[in-house]
């Protein structure tokens, strides 16, 4: 059979349970189980004589096999082989008396101790690695790894150079010498599971190798896969038993199994890349990083291979932006709507809001797809160039749509959008709201002088402006097509269609049909954009709104619906840093959004210690507070209710206790009375290596009994928002809760996007320690937006000095999102920061850090562009090509905005 890296495990693996254990890790072929890497490399193992050993320090020695026996376990089942062996030979190479152990063995089936009893003969000359221990007054070693040495004397130079075969018996080494160096060598560790331990990762990974150069073979029956931790993996790649070995030389350059591995793995670097940067050839770093000599060579081999994934990240991002030069666009060069609409604005645009609508003109006009990040902070004035945009497009005679992740944050856009229009006509019309009274950006203030500038006698379009989230989802047939009654009502210029999955049949149809026509429009909707029946055929603009809320392919779906391709604006809220967006965005324009408008004041931001009752009493009073004001107040939770295994509708982990939160010494006994029921009715929760169990999360429906109990609240009404609710639920506690009617808003983190209440002030989040930064900076924008003072209250349980409360002393330290950015990645990698479906594993790049490795990823951006300008379609690099095609195939690997 031949053996390629598109190889199955499973067509190699006669150990189904092996198969799905790895399966389970992402390694489902030769490839994967190559490039599925350790995180570190044990130290070499120390050679010690028996009488040398210490209990509980892993040793190795050479011996021979005095005795051994097999004993049937009755009352267990299965099998126990014994087996005496004597250090003598060796023990005199150090000057020391030689000394007996006991090697133990336990097994099920008899076929593999039927196997391990010839292997183990008296009389044959065995090397042992293995942590030693104590039985009844005799040293003894459990389980441990051995390799069998050839009798007679090997090679003068004591390497080996193949399997012996002598009395139909494969033998792991020539010699004592060869063996002790190969079983003593490093061994590399991988991230395991309950499935599958990194000994078996690591075998497996091996037996690749192996077959993959053309020297595995079969182990004998299921031996391969019996008793994980006999049949281990030897250090120069071959398996305990399987009869192959691949030379333990000092140099790899004359080993057969290195030869071979270079034929089966062909190098994908280019060779002048290679040499100018003295790495190793992709055969070498696999077989260093999966079987090392040494720990040097471990981490050549790591760098080589992290460089790859740098420079072929690079050029994949460097070919696309190439590549996307070539399709054909609609120019948008009109720009006398856009013009009128920003001198229409009730508030002058910031500096930075100016820039980037004058580079996104001078792209769209161009015969080419534009391609632009756009990155602000929230309130930075985001959806005013993203409307300036689409403006232009439609003001050039073709069709705009505007793509957000929510029916709520759809239809605030929508609104916002309308009101922002209706402007126009008041400017034209003489009708010009007072400027003076209005706040920068705000979409409230927008909405008002879109009322005021609103025929009188349109009141269903007013209050569908004023309140979006109030009249949209659950009106009657009548009221559902207001919107665009309203739009074109009060827009005489450009039609604003609303398209929502929650559209009742007929609106979602009218809608529908008014994009068919491919008469310019802006088109406001959620995923629906991405469904066939979805036809926009004038489309010359796409804003993605939240960028990592959408994954590639749906991106790639409304690119791809036309002949012509749209430019493309992306939009995103969650910071990301310049080393970020360089790895990830290297083919669009990166504009930041910097300057926040006037008028906004900074978020007071406080970490509150749970179990300070004191300073939580405070905290609610001073809500209480702010209540009385007519101001509003979130309080955020990680899970819907205490039933709830999962962590609610975000990504965090972990655990809190309620604390106390009154002085009281009523609700102190109740509240910790709760807290010790709670914990002892959970399942324990072990936060790896051994860690204690924590407490569960805090739930939406505990806190939200708990609040409305205590004093502070008392006469208050709550609500409760999660994302079980259905969009009418959603939409009517939104209303209730910015109408005043509800003040306190108790939710999970489904409000980190499409919540924009002004009144609200005040956000406190629970179990903030288990949050990101990132995640944490964008619920605290949640306040704050109406130009009042607004409060941000982190409730925490991180212990003093430990990593999380690090995180929120970062939080509570500034405001700067590319600061928070930058720490999040230093934090916790690249994946959690750039979106849920680009956490951990799933980023697509397995060593490449995009933190610490700026200075990689900077060299291989300008080899990359060098190598691209001189062939750009990579004919001169066939693998390279292979490899920038595999990078970018799949919505998993490859997380560009292309």
């Amino acid at each position: 059979m031949s053996i390629t890296l598109n190889t199955t495990m499973s067509s190699i693996m006669t150990n189904k349970r092996r198969v799905g254990a790895l399966k389970s890790l992402g390694v489902v072929t030769v490839g994967d189980a190559l490039t599925y890497y350790p995180f570190r490399v044990a130290d070499p193992v120390p050679l010690r004589a028996l009488r040398e050993a210490r209990i509980g320090e892993r040793m190795a020695f050479s011996a021979s096999v005095r005795s051994m026996r097999v004993v049937p376990m009755n009352v267990r089942r299965g099998y126990r082989l014994e087996a005496v062996v004597d250090d003598g030979d060796f023990a005199v190479s150090r000057h020391i008396a030689g000394a007996a152990a006991r090697l133990v063995f336990f097994s099920y089936k008899k076929q593999y101790v039927d196997w391990l009893s010839m292997r183990l003969r008296s009389g044959a000359i065995v090397v042992i690695a293995g942590e030693p221990s104590e039985f009844n007054g005799q040293l003894q070693f459990t389980h441990p790894e051995i390799m069998t040495v050839a009798p007679g004397s090997g090679p003068a130079d004591g390497e080996y150079s193949g399997v012996v075969q002598m009395s139909a018996l494969k033998y792991d080494a020539d010699t004592v010498e060869a063996g002790l160096r190969r079983i003593s060598r490093p061994r590399p560790v991988y991230h395991a599971s309950s499935r599958i331990s990194s000994e078996h990762i690591h075998e497996s990974i091996v037996q690749c190798i192996e077959l993959l150069a053309g020297t595995g073979q079969d182990l004998p029956g299921d031996a391969a896969t019996e008793a994980p931790q006999t049949m281990k993996p030897m250090e120069d790649g071959g398996i305990s038993g399987a009869g192959t070995a691949p030379a333990d030389a000092e140099s790899r350059s004359g080993n057969a199994v290195a030869v071979g591995l270079a034929r089966a793995i062909p190098d994908v670097l280019p060779e002048s890349v290679r040499e100018s940067n003295h790495l190793l050839h992709r055969a070498e770093a696999f077989l260093a990083i999966h079987d090392p000599l040494n720990t040097a060579d471990f981490k050549r081999a790591i760098g080589t291979m992290r460089y790859e994934e740098a420079f072929v990240s690079q050029t994949a991002l460097l070919q696309s932006r190439s590549n996307v030069r070539k399709d054909a666009a609609l120019p948008c060069a009109g720009v006398a709507l856009r013009d009128r609409f920003i001198e229409s604005l009730p508030f002058p645009l910031t500096g930075g809001q100016r820039e980037i609508i004058d580079d996104i003109g001078v792209d769209m006009a161009r015969e080419y797809p534009m391609q632009r990040l756009l990155q602000g902070e929230v309130g930075s004035g985001k959806t005013v160039v993203a409307v300036a945009a689409m403006l232009q497009a439609a003001g050039s005679g073709h069709q705009a749509v505007l793509v957000a992740p929510t029916q709520v944050l759809a239809e605030q856009h929508h609104a916002t959008i309308s009101a922002m229009l209706c402007a126009i006509d008041s400017v034209e019309t003489g009708d010009d709201p007072s400027r003076d009274a209005l706040s920068p950006n705000d979409p409230a203030d927008l909405i008002k002088a879109a009322e005021s500038a609103a025929d009188d006698g349109d009141a269903k379009g007013r209050a569908a402006v004023k309140h979006p989230v109030k009249h949209s989802g659950a009106r009657s047939g009548k009221q559902d097509g207001a919107a665009h009654a309203q739009s074109d009502a009060n827009t005489r210029h450009v039609p604003v269609i609303l398209l929502t999955g929650g559209m009742k049949l007929a609106a979602r149809r009218r809608a529908l049909a008014l994009a068919a026509s491919g008469d310019p429009c802006i088109i406001v909707a959620t995923h629906a954009a991405f469904s066939k029946t979805f036809q926009a055929p004038n489309l010359a603009l796409v804003v993605i709104d939240e960028q990592h809320r959408f994954g590639v392919e749906q991106r790639e779906s409304l690119r791809t619906k036309n002949d012509v391709v749209p430019h493309l604006l992306v939009m995103t809220a969650t910071p990301i840093p310049r080393t970020a967006a360089m790895t990830w965005f290297g083919d669009l324009d990166i504009s930041w959004l910097t300057e926040l408008p006037g008028g906004r004041k900074p978020i007071r931001t406080f970490v509150v210690p749970e179990n300070d009752g004191r300073m939580m009493g405070s905290m609610f009073a001073h809500i209480r507070g702010r209540i009385d004001a007519g101001e509003r107040a979130y309080v955020v939770c990680p899970r819907i209710d205490a039933d709830d295994e999962s962590d609610g509708d975000d990504d965090t982990s972990g655990a809190s206790q309620i604390g106390v939160y009154d002085d009281s010494d009523a609700y102190r006994r109740e509240s910790a009375a709760a807290a010790a029921n709670t914990a002892a009715s959970a399942p324990s929760q072990e936060d790896g290596d051994g860690a204690p169990s924590r407490p569960p999360l805090h739930s939406v429906a505990e806190i939200e009994r708990r609040l409305s109990s205590l004093p502070q609240f008392r006469g208050v009404r709550f609500a409760t928002l999660t994302g079980r609710d259905d969009d009418a639920t959603k939409q009517q506690v939104m209303a209730d809760f910015a109408d005043g009617a509800t003040p306190v808003l108790v939710a999970t983190t489904v409000i980190e996007v499409g919540v924009d209440v002004p009144q609200a002030s005040c956000i406190v989040i629970f179990d903030a320690d288990r949050y990101g930064l990132s995640q944490l900076h964008q619920l605290r924008g949640r306040v704050g937006r109406g130009g009042t003072d607004s409060w941000a209250f982190l409730i925490s349980r991180a212990e003093d000095g430990g990593p999380a409360q690090q995180r929120l002393q970062v939080i509570q330290g500034t405001l700067d999102g590319a600061q928070i950015a930058q720490a999040d990645l230093e934090f916790r990698g690249a994946g959690d920061v750039l979106g849920d479906a680009q956490s951990g594993g799933k980023s697509g790049l397995k060593l490449l850090r995009v933190v610490k490795d700026v200075k990689i990823i900077a060299d291989a951006r300008e080899r990359a562009g060098r190598l691209l300008a001189d062939d750009p379609d990579l004919s001169g690099e066939v693998e390279l090509a292979g490899a920038v095609l595999d990078f970018t195939r799949g919505n998993e690997t490859f997380l560009t905005s292309s």
